[in-house]
This record gives C-alpha cells, sequence and structure tokens, in this order.
C-alpha cells in the first residue's frame, strides 16, 4: 500500500511558478517511478512528468517541456514539480501517482500507475 499526499497547489497570476509537493508513505520509496499528471475542468486526465526511482530519468509532456522541472528526494519520500512560466491552459487538479511495476523505465500512461493521490488545485489567473 502506497499513500500519497500533494500539497502546495494555489491561485496564482499568469507568468508565476509554483512549487508542488508530493509526500509518500508505504513502500519503499526509491524502488518505483513516480509520475504528475493533471486534470483540467471538462478534461481527461493527461500526463505531466515522470521521474524514474533514482531520479536519474525524467520525461515531460511537451506542453510543460523546459517549463516545469520534476525531482524527487529519496530520504524524505517526496516527488516536487517546480512550475516556472504558468500560464492559464496550466489551470488544473494536479495529481502524483505511483508505478510500482517501474524503476528505471518510465511511463506515460494512466493505467500504468496503481496509485494515486487526492489532488491539489492549481489555478493560473490571466
Amino acid at each position: 500500500q502506497v499513500l500519497l499526499v500533494e500539497s502546495g497547489g494555489r491561485l496564482v497570476q499568469a507568468g508565476g511558478s509554483l512549487r508542488l509537493s508530493c509526500a509518500a508513505s508505504g513502500r519503499t520509496f526509491y524502488s518505483y517511478a513516480m509520475g504528475w499528471f493533471r486534470q483540467a475542468p471538462g478534461k481527461e486526465r493527461e500526463f505531466v512528468a515522470v521521474i524514474s526511482g533514482n531520479g536519474s530519468i525524467r520525461n515531460y509532456a511537451d506542453s510543460v517541456k523546459d517549463r516545469f522541472t520534476i525531482s524527487r528526494d529519496n530520504a524524505k519520500n517526496t516527488v516536487d514539480l517546480q512550475m516556472n512560466s504558468l500560464q492559464p491552459e496550466d489551470t488544473a487538479v494536479y495529481y502524483c501517482a505511483a508505478d510500482l511495476s517501474r524503476r528505471f523505465t518510465l511511463s506515460t500512461l494512466i493505467p500504468s500507475y496503481g496509485y494515486w493521490g487526492q489532488g491539489t488545485q492549481v489555478t493560473v489567473s490571466s
């Protein structure tokens, strides 16, 4: 069992920055990949970023590449998402998720992730 709790979401102006954090408890954190996804109102949940178990491999959605950075601290069991140059289209509920089937490879697919947090709201005003 893995419990995930996100934090850091809030209202921010366009062009601003925000850092989301996800705290994990349960199984050995370093042994699985962690991802961030988001869901905007009326839209399907979509992939944002993923990081391998040891943090050496990262992958990003094209829409956030060069603006967002995913990182993890395996000593603290946390994974963060630094978001810069935020735009109104980044408004969504952001979820962190755990892929216990992968440690050194990455998946962008929702079904790969068996554990999800409750989400944190990010709202970007224009």
